[in-house]
């Protein structure tokens, strides 16, 4: 069984996910916003084994807790993180342009690409490059459980800013038309910030995607 726990961190309240198969345990922490530490006690408290860091890209507040979740885990983890992003990971995340200084931790060993496959225990997760947001941003999608964890892609009616350094609006809604709109209406969305939704809740309500 896919398990999925969420937490939300940090000063910019964003969602991270501890997801194992509860048969291996096995899990894999996607965007550890802030405070490492709470999402290696959750693991340890259903006896899971951190295997992997996915980052779905380089801002601070989706990646400030990687450190502490390396300094607390043993083996470390690998960090995985599409390249395009590498640059924004080197300026810790973008943290200083909003008056914060963070320790992004150890560089991402894992270079992510567009249809790469990962594992979590038995189950299969695709890799989707979804630029628009931040050059490198990734989303991953589980096709046996319908359940796709998008970042900062989209949201509950809306969609992710694309105003900072990197970002393209256009890129962005091509990113969500080729990449999410094309999944299945029951597929889950696990956001980068506030509630979950569905594609077909965002296909058909979403203000941005009217002229879809």
């Amino acid at each position: 069984m896919l398990e999925i726990i969420s937490f939300e961190l940090g000063p910019i309240m964003t969602n991270s996910y501890l997801v194992a198969d509860s048969l291996s345990e096995e899990a894999t922490i996607i965007d550890p916003a802030w405070d490492g530490k709470i999402i290696v006690e959750a693991a340890n408290q259903q006896n899971w084994q951190i295997k992997n860091i996915w980052l779905t890209h380089a801002h601070f507040d989706h990646l400030a807790g990687t450190g502490e979740v390396i300094a607390n885990v043993n083996p470390a983890p690998p960090i995985s993180l599409h390249p395009e992003d590498f640059p924004l990971w080197r300026i810790q995340g973008g943290a200083p342009y909003f008056g914060m200084q963070i320790d992004p931790g150890p560089e991402p060993n894992v270079k992510l690409k567009h249809g790469q496959h990962l594992n979590i225990g038995e189950y299969l997760f695709e890799v989707r490059h979804t630029p628009g947001h931040t050059p490198g941003h990734v989303i991953f999608y589980c096709a046996a459980e319908k359940v796709l964890f998008v970042g900062d892609l989209v949201f509950q009616g809306s969609i992710g800013r694309t105003d900072l350094p990197g970002g393209s609006y256009k890129a962005l809604i091509d990113s969500i038309h080729s990449e999410v709109l094309s999944l299945e209406d029951e597929t889950r969305i696990l956001t980068g910030h506030g509630p979950e939704t569905t594609v077909g809740k965002e296909r058909y309500s979403n203000p941005y995607f009217a002229n879809f």
